[in-house]
């Protein structure tokens, strides 16, 4: 899986925080069949962030968090 498709992937999980104004990456809204999937993406953004193909920021940015 691509960075660019596994930035796709998880921002379908995106919602809002209880505190007000924040939002956060949800796992708990993944059928458990498709869970292991959206793990692979999570750990390859991780592993592009720890690369320095992108920063922390412009990840956060990519997933509509800020």
């Amino acid at each position: 899986m691509s960075l660019d498709e596994s930035i796709k992937k998880l921002k379908t999980i995106v919602k809002y925080s209880d505190v007000k104004g924040q939002k956060h990456v949800d796992l708990s809204l993944v059928n458990a069949s498709k869970r292991m999937d959206f793990e692979k993406a999570l750990a390859e953004v991780n592993v592009a962030v720890k690369k320095g193909e992108l920063t922390e920021d412009e990840l956060k940015m990519r997933l509509g968090l800020i």
